[in-house]
């Protein structure tokens, strides 16, 4: 029943906004939408009975914190300027994940008007203490820091609550059993930074009755490790205590390919803090040219199952050639071991395993909406409402989409992709470096300039397009792409083909590493190439720049009238 209110609640926000946009075009009916993915890892035995696979969320789940309360374990992930944002994922064996609901599900929670798609919201981070539960996060340049609370995690979360007097990034509490409380933070530090990248760490107590803090704050960390070696981006700070000591995680090195965990252990939450000497996670000091890698490890979570076994979830990438990957940042676990007193996830020149041996857990049943291996998804909008894994760019402000006869019908509006606006435009991730993703759409394009068909997107200045056009009266269908910013808002078109029909017809986009293919079919079977082996690098991170993965989804535009 929850999930159910959950899915319901997404649809339901969006429709108090106000009532539909007036309509020049008919609404882009997608009849289904379909995806399918797998790896070339995938082409290794499958895992065992006893085994999992990384990673345990594949595709745009960045920035993972996870928690257990009691017998279940919460995971949550930034997700930018999309919406909804700050998916909850629950699991019981770590393994098996479903999402719950997402934090921010109300338009009005946030305002994301205008803002970069990888401005937004940052990395979470997620507690609880005496049945509620704790939901701290930076909204950049829309607010700041601020603070969500839930008596359950599935949702309702509440409005956010600004934390004013905090800069910086990556906010994070830690909780003593008494209800003591602490706030920390990455942000700059004392004085003039010594270089660029030169970040701190810094604390102060937090009220979980008014949500302030109080006192004053104190740094913690000066740079990282050994500020002699000039180590940057100290970010995303947890503390968790073990057998009486108090332990620190943070991230050092940036989220790129010199990414790592660190780790500091202290008798209190103000320090003073030891560093251990070397990261306890890391792959930068792996060799670059070895098959299937995985990189850019970092950003970790660490926390005990009901046995009291120690686990971590943290973020890595795969890329498909040197540094590209069009997945985006991507949630791992692993098995956490305590050596000297000092917790270890990967030793030095240890690489991240494809397959593990599974938490001692109960084993749940398998997802019913799987997060990793080979799999496909299948909508057919027989539901009056989205599923949550489903996003938008940017918050809407008017309900632009509706089910209708077992359909999704998109409303054409003057707002586009190639701007920092909010297109009609609803996706899904690209979880896989093979993918596909395909649908059906009826649309009758009235209006010169108006489309509507497939996007494969990874910001506003880098996605293809795939469907439906007028071209000045004409039926087309036709595969448009924006490379930079510097192109036409709109796209340059690469390949077109008339139709003479008026019939649904059928899209299809198809992900093969740094390629992809865009096809159409005009009958109940079969398929016509429209254009291959297309330059996917564009939607790799690498190029594009920013910190999200490449999305699939249903796009429908029409210009405004006089335009």
């Amino acid at each position: 029943m929850k999930f159910a209110r959950t899915l319901a609640a997404l649809s339901g926000a969006v429709t108090l906004l106000g009532a539909a946009e007036p309509r020049r075009d008919a609404p882009a009916r997608f009849d289904w939408f379909d995806y399918q993915g797998a790896d070339p890892v995938h082409q290794r035995p499958a895992p065992k009975a006893d085994e999992y696979a990384n990673p345990i969320m594949a595709g745009f789940y960045p920035d993972p914190h996870t928690i257990r309360v009691g017998e279940y374990f919460y995971l949550v992930t930034s997700t930018f300027s999309y919406f909804p944002g700050l998916p909850i994922h629950r699991s019981r064996d770590l393994v098996n994940w479903t999402q719950i609901g997402n934090a921010i599900d109300r338009p009005g929670q946030l305002n994301f008007d205008g803002i970069g798609l990888s401005r937004g919201v940052f990395a979470p981070a997620l507690n609880h203490h005496a049945g509620v539960f704790y939901l701290v996060n930076t909204c950049v340049d829309c607010g700041g820091n601020y603070v969500l609370t839930a008596k359950d995690p599935a949702g309702p979360w509440s409005d956010p609550v600004w934390i004013k007097d905090v800069g910086g990034i990556d906010p994070s509490l830690f909780i003593e059993a008494d209800g003591s409380a602490w706030l920390l933070n990455n942000d700059a530090p004392e004085g003039k930074p010594l270089y660029e990248g030169h970040r701190a760490i810094w604390i102060r107590r937090f009220d979980l009755k008014t949500l302030r803090t109080t006192g004053p704050a104190t740094m913690i960390v000066n740079g990282g490790v050994d500020i002699t070696k000039k180590p940057i981006w100290a970010e995303g700070p947890h503390i968790f205590r073990h057998e009486g000591k108090y332990y620190l995680i943070t991230a050092e090195g940036g989220t790129a390919v010199d990414h790592s965990e660190v780790v500091y252990r202290g008798d209190r939450p103000e320090g003073p803090w030891t560093a251990y000497p070397r990261p306890i996670l890391t792959q930068r000091d792996l060799p670059a040219d070895r098959p299937n890698p995985i990189t850019s490890a970092g950003h970790a979570a660490l926390f005990t199952t009901p046995k009291g076994d120690w686990w971590a979830t943290f973020l890595a990438v795969r890329p498909y050639a040197g540094d590209l990957y069009n997945t985006g940042r991507e949630t791992f676990l692993l098995p956490v071991r305590w050596k000297d007193g000092w917790p270890i996830i990967t030793e030095p020149g240890q690489s991240i395993p494809y397959i593990h041996r599974r938490p001692d857990l109960p084993r749940a049943p398998t997802a019913a909406v799987p997060t990793n291996g080979v799999f496909g998804v299948r909508e057919e909008f027989a539901t009056p409402a989205l599923a949550p894994y489903w996003l938008m760019v940017r918050a809407p402000k008017s309900r632009w989409y509706r089910f209708a006869d077992g359909a999704l019908e998109i409303t054409p509006r003057a707002e586009r992709i190639g701007e920092p606006l909010q297109p009609s435009f609803i996706a899904r991730r690209q979880q896989h470096m093979n993918a596909a993703a395909s649908t059906q759409v009826s649309f009758d394009a009235g209006t010169p300039g108006a489309k509507a068909g497939l996007v494969v997107y990874q910001d506003d200045a880098h996605y293809y397009f795939v469907g439906v056009v007028n071209e000045g009266g004409r039926r087309l269908i036709r595969v448009e792409r924006r490379a930079s910013a510097t192109d036409p808002k709109d796209g340059v078109v690469l390949a077109s083909a008339p139709l003479s029909s008026t019939k649904p017809i059928r899209l299809r986009i198809t992900a093969r590493g740094a390629s992809y293919d865009f096809h159409y079919g005009t009958g109940a079977t079969g398929w016509t190439p429209l254009l291959t082996n297309a330059d996917g690098k564009l939607l790799s991170t690498q190029v594009a720049g920013g910190f999200v993965g490449a999305t699939m989804g249903m796009y429908a535009y029409a210009p405004a009238a006089g335009s």
